[in-house]
């Protein structure tokens, strides 16, 4: 029994050519030792945080008990450690530890940027002196405009006398806790 060549096609299975579930994707060498670098990177940087923002990050058992061992080891161990909690987190989705992280030092740098605001609030305060007080008040209606004016004099007669600044301390102090008051 002999097939014709048009016989032989059809035995031939058909592949459809935009088939994209079979396609392959190269990940090259470089790539790889990238990524496996950056969350080494991500170890290292949830290593250096302290327990209160561990706490706040989604961390299992395992890689949490890894991060704390971490913390108390030193120069080669430390190295290694690095390495291993890295690995670890290879086989775990980062996703939500990266976006927990984020909001942690989104969170830093909105602090920085209102203790920078209230340090040109107080300077302003020193420097004009009782003028300054109306737009406090309309930051801050619960400022008391006696206990600033006070404090105001003070820091005032502690700069002319060159003494320490205790009162621009306080005023600054008296500030934040009205801003963490509004939060």
């Amino acid at each position: 029994m002999t097939k014709k060549i048009d016989d032989w096609h059809d035995d031939v299975p058909e592949t459809n050519e935009n088939d994209d579930d079979d396609e392959i994707i190269w990940v090259s060498k470089s790539e790889i030792k990238r990524d496996a670098e950056a969350l080494k990177d991500l170890g290292a940087e949830m290593v250096e945080l302290g327990k209160n923002s561990l706490d706040k990050l989604p961390l299992d058992d395992d890689l949490r008990a890894a991060i704390d061992l971490a913390q108390k080891i030193k120069k080669e161990g430390r190295r290694r450690q690095l390495q291993l909690i890295g690995k670890m987190l290879r086989s775990r989705d980062v996703e939500p530890i990266q976006t927990a992280l984020d909001k942690l030092k989104n969170r830093h740098n909105q602090q920085v940027s209102l203790f920078h605001k209230l340090e040109m609030l107080r300077d302003r305060l020193v420097e004009e002196g009782d003028d300054a007080i109306p737009p406090v008040l309309e930051l801050y209606p619960e400022a008391d405009r006696q206990q600033l004016r006070a404090l105001i004099r003070n820091a005032q007669k502690e700069k002319a006398a060159n003494k320490p600044p205790k009162s621009y301390r306080q005023i600054f102090q008296y500030l934040r806790e009205l801003a963490e008051g509004q939060e």
